[in-house]
């Protein structure tokens, strides 16, 4: 293990396509410097095709406490969280994104109650952002999931908390190459408490994560924590079940209206009923072999293809 210095705090920031880096790294640096919180700034370049990382070099350049890392394509911002823990050489770390959507204004409460014994400090969302229906629906649906059948709470939950050194030991122990930071940090335990903030909305740019990324994520992020087959665990079994719904109103409308043999009804129902079952359960089980093979290959979680240090000086 590193050196590790003590009261110092790392501010891990995943950064991917970013426009505005040096606004709002003012903005948290400035939070730091008036709570007299030491501190170090960890950026990590998660594949930008923006020249997000000579922003990134030149803010090395001209502030101190900056280390900076770039990947060599795009890993995910799960896995940039990753490689903020392993360069953090701080008694904490907090992990924030770059867009200040949570708002840096709230690290020195969770810096004070870290100070109070608390090892895993994490910021809840009093109110979620403004969603449309569907998307709340379905976030709201797969957080109860998760609850149901792993224990793990995350609703209205997110990545900006603050890790004790104890509990990044511990994180680094864990060995999967496909993480989700809000689960396993909850997983490892600890004593943990909640901060209440308010998100704030979003002034530039637009969301990096598609539905399609969202969907990914929670089908990993479950398939992660529990065994159990999952809802949704197989688009072609879905599909299959609704060609097969489909299939049997027509069916029994045949039948009662005479157009159908003896027999024949039963026997086609069966046929898709059982189809659709087992097309479901292959999906499930093709997503966990799809995880175990991820595993097995043993690749790393991440490759940094550049890194700086600040030259600066306070």
């Amino acid at each position: 293990m590193e050196t590790v210095q003590e009261g110092l705090l790392s501010v891990i920031m995943p950064i991917y396509n970013e426009v505005h880096l040096e606004k709002g790294f003012l903005r948290l640096t400035g939070v730091l410097k008036n709570a007299g919180i030491p501190y170090e700034i960890i950026m990590i370049d998660d594949g930008s095709e923006n020249g997000a990382w000579q922003k990134i070099v030149n803010l090395a350049d001209r502030y101190p406490y900056v280390t900076a890392a770039s990947f060599s394509r795009n890993f995910g911002k799960e896995n940039a969280l990753c490689a903020g823990l392993d360069l953090a050489k701080g008694a904490c770390a907090v992990c924030i994104d770059s867009d200040m959507q949570f708002p840096p204004e709230q690290i020195p409460n969770m810096y004070r109650l870290w100070q109070e014994g608390y090892e895993v400090v994490e910021g809840v969302k009093r109110k979620r952002q403004k969603e449309g229906l569907w998307y709340k629906a379905c976030s709201g649906m797969f957080y109860k999931l998760l609850n149901r059948l792993s224990g793990i709470d995350l609703k209205n939950g997110c990545d900006f908390r603050l890790l004790d050194r104890a509990v990044i030991e511990a994180w680094k122990l864990m060995p999967e190459k496909q993480t989700f930071f809000r689960g396993m940090s909850s997983w490892v335990g600890f004593r943990r408490t909640q901060l209440v903030f308010d998100v704030e909305e979003r002034t530039e740019g637009t969301s990096k994560w598609s539905a399609k990324r969202l969907i990914a994520l929670a089908i990993d992020s479950v398939t992660s924590y529990t065994a159990v087959p999952l809802y949704a665990a197989a688009v072609f079994g879905i599909l299959f079940i609704l060609f097969a719904l489909g299939m049997a109103v027509q069916t029994l409308y045949m039948f009662a209206s005479g157009y159908a043999q003896n027999g024949f009804t039963t026997v086609i129902l069966l046929i898709l009923i059982i189809g659709a079952i087992l097309m479901l359960c292959l999906g499930v089980i093709g997503f966990y072999l799809k995880k175990i093979y991820e595993e097995v290959k043993g690749r790393p979680r991440y490759i940094i293809a550049r890194a700086v240090h600040s030259k600066a000086e306070e």
